[in-house]
């Protein structure tokens, strides 16, 4: 082969070369879209949602919806680059004021041990992004959904997770951290329907708190009740007592 040809080659080979590594880089870059929750000391679990940015009066949000049949990941958070959508990093809210850039996502650097802060107050709306030297959760904030209030089958799963079931529809799961339990014992501390002071009490009126309803349940079966949720998040805010089958 002549030597201008062999030039040509290498250039072609070269240029061939730049081309697909940028490729596969992203080969090996993940993202996820969806409601982050707490898992331990330095894990959080994501189940993987549909995410559409919207402007709102000026303001950029992300519209979530379910993915069917996603598959729930745990995520390892130490070492993590954590970015708020709130102006500073120990804030529990925006307080109406909020830093993101033009797609929404939140510029306030902050460290994980941040977004162990975050997610002690409940389920917050990220972006997960994971390269082979960093992950970066980016906070966001999310178009708000319609909740639901159902009757149906409670299971208990862990002292943070139970699985619903309605009648005729598959089983979901849900989490909390602060809940509203509504009893229909007389005492709190009673065990599931164990102590029913007016058998047409029908659904739970005694407040009680999440403490009780996690004794409560611990070691009772599925059991009757109405309860208050928001789908996408999983986010189970509360919880009544129900009497019958």
């Amino acid at each position: 082969m002549t030597r201008p040809l062999i030039a040509a080659a290498v250039t072609a080979l070269a240029a061939t070369t730049l081309m697909a590594a940028p490729a596969a880089a992203t080969a090996k870059t993940q993202t996820i879209y969806g409601y982050a929750w707490a898992d331990g000391s330095n894990h959080l679990r994501i189940t993987p949602a549909k995410a559409k940015l919207v402007t709102q009066h000026g303001v950029r949000r992300y519209k979530l919806t379910t993915v069917a049949g996603a598959k729930e990941r745990r995520i390892f958070t130490d070492g993590v680059r954590f970015r708020r959508i709130t102006t500073a990093c120990d804030l529990k809210e925006t307080e109406g004021r909020i830093r993101q850039d033009k797609k929404g996502l939140g510029t306030t650097d902050c460290d994980a041990l941040d977004l162990k802060f975050v997610l002690s107050l409940g389920p917050a709306p990220v972006k997960i992004t994971i390269t082979p030297s960093l992950t970066t959760v980016a906070e966001f904030l999310a178009v708000p959904t319609n909740p639901v209030t159902a009757y149906g089958q409670l299971t208990r799963v862990d002292d943070r997770t139970v699985l619903f079931k309605r009648h005729g529809r598959a089983a979901v799961k849900l989490r909390y951290t602060h809940l509203g339990f509504n009893r229909v014992t007389k005492s709190c501390s009673d065990r599931w329907t164990a102590n029913v002071p007016n058998e047409e009490a029908g659904i739970g009126t005694k407040p009680c708190s999440a403490t009780a309803f996690r004794k409560a349940i611990r070691h009772a079966g599925p059991v009757t009740v109405k309860v208050y949720y928001q789908p996408v998040s999983g986010h189970l805010w509360e919880v009544w007592e129900a009497l019958g089958d």
